[in-house]
């Protein structure tokens, strides 16, 4: 039977939990932007999906469709919020190397 080193095993679990906090913060950090209507509504977001910024083309103010233009500010954070969630994962990931995929948490 393999001698089994826990010590040196928690002291692994430990590094690789503290690289996962710093790719959080890294990421965290990111801005990422998603749109709709062709670019007529932009939103910027950081890693973490927070939204930091919303444009709106006038031309759009103008048709006076504010049902249209609610649709296209909720499309555009969805958006920004699934380019920070994949942006996430995929640093994630790419942290867990030969992990990814065989971790219980």
């Amino acid at each position: 039977m393999k001698n089994f080193d826990i010590a040196g095993m928690m002291k692994q679990a430990q590094a690789m939990q503290a690289q996962m906090q710093k790719i959080q913060e890294e990421v965290g950090a990111q801005i990422v932007e998603g749109s709709a209507g062709g670019g007529a509504v932009t939103v910027t977001a950081n890693g973490r999906g927070e939204v930091t910024g919303l444009k709106i083309d006038p031309a759009l103010v103008k048709d006076g469709d504010v049902g249209l233009l609610e649709d296209l500010v909720l499309t555009a954070v969805n958006d920004a919020h699934r380019r920070a969630d994949e942006m996430m994962k995929a640093a994630m990931s790419k942290a867990a190397g030969p992990f990814a995929g065989k971790l219980p948490f």
